[in-house]
């Protein structure tokens, strides 16, 4: 049986690098039937162009599915579209939420933009030990600096549309002569030029995931309680918060507030812009009546609720004796 990577999918077929080769492959009914999805980055057993089996992922990012990355590279525009700080914070908070690495690049660093919006950005993300690197895909500046965040590793590049990524895949390596498009300038918006997740070759020593883009975040899928834990700059003050489900807002005896002043106001505005969100979450689970649970099991580096025994999942091997059954009734 062979191994080997996902590096796209496109409608139900999987295309498949073993390191020496690519191929395309479907999957075995059996991985259909328990409706296990698959991401590209997945590496996975195959044999004869059949996926038998998918190997443990290291980490993944639900939407875009992506899988088994080393880092997060953040892509923001200084200029058409202008720069959104809370759209900013929300990538960073997302790389928080799964775990992984993130790095900073502001594109279009050729236009005319506020230069003291550089100091702004350093005066905030630096401290939190961001990389960060300024780039112009169009005249080739700062490119090198963003090839070596690149360096032996396989990255996601994240960013709303027209910020550049496209832009600048091609700019390390013309040959992939990946689509682009302007920015509309009426509304100052880009346009969705990638319409799928591949992993692309960018050299000998680094590759990159091009996505469609992530620019529906929200985190309406968390308890407000959950959101500070995605800054930094505010969970350093949690634990002397007077009470532990402390939302920093308003309440007495909060350490947060009472340092509100060495964390940056639009990071702070960011914070509460996603506890609104998460606020919502909490009143949808509130109305479908379910709980949560009270205790937690700590699984790849993340802390995630444990199932009681009646909600527990069957074992995989009463799962594959059900789908053998389906599978030969429905034969």
């Amino acid at each position: 049986m062979a191994e080997g990577q996902i590096y796209k999918i496109h409608s139900d077929f999987y295309y498949i690098d073993d390191g020496c080769s690519t191929g395309v492959c479907k999957i075995r009914e059996i991985l259909k039937k328990r409706k296990e999805k698959i991401y590209v980055g997945d590496f996975v057993e195959y044999t004869d162009g059949v996926i038998e089996k998918i190997i443990p992922r290291k980490n993944y990012i639900a939407r875009p599915s992506v899988a088994n990355i080393d880092q997060i590279i953040i892509v923001s525009a200084l200029k058409e579209p202008d720069l959104n700080l809370t759209q900013l914070d929300r990538y960073i908070a997302l790389a928080h939420y799964y775990d992984i690495p993130a790095k900073l690049c502001f594109n279009k660093n050729d236009l005319k933009w506020d230069r003291h919006l550089k100091e702004k950005i350093s005066k905030i993300y630096k401290p939190l030990g961001f990389d960060i690197v300024y780039t112009s895909a169009t005249e080739h500046s700062g490119i090198k600096a963003f090839e070596r965040l690149l360096q032996h590793k396989t990255s996601v590049l994240c960013g709303n549309s027209g910020v550049g990524k496209s832009s600048l895949i091609n700019a390390i390596n013309p040959e992939l002569k990946l689509k682009t498009k302007a920015v509309s300038e009426k509304l100052q918006r880009g346009i969705h030029t990638t319409r799928h997740c591949e992993i692309i070759k960018l050299n000998d020593t680094s590759r990159i995931v091009d996505t469609p883009g992530f620019s529906n975040v929200k985190f309406d899928f968390i308890m407000p309680a959950e959101v500070d834990k995605l800054f930094d700059d505010i969970k350093i003050y949690h634990d002397d918060c007077k009470y532990s489900d402390c939302l920093h807002i308003h309440e007495d005896g909060c350490n947060v507030l009472a340092n509100i002043d060495k964390i940056d106001p639009s990071r702070y505005a960011s914070y509460l812009a996603f506890v609104e969100e998460a606020n919502a979450y909490k009143e949808l689970v509130k109305y479908e009546g379910k709980k949560t649970e009270g205790f937690t099991k700590k699984i790849n580096n993340r802390h995630v609720a444990k199932i009681s025994g009646k909600k527990r999942q069957n074992s995989r091997k009463t799962v594959n004796q059900n789908v053998y059954k389906d599978i030969e009734n429905d034969e």
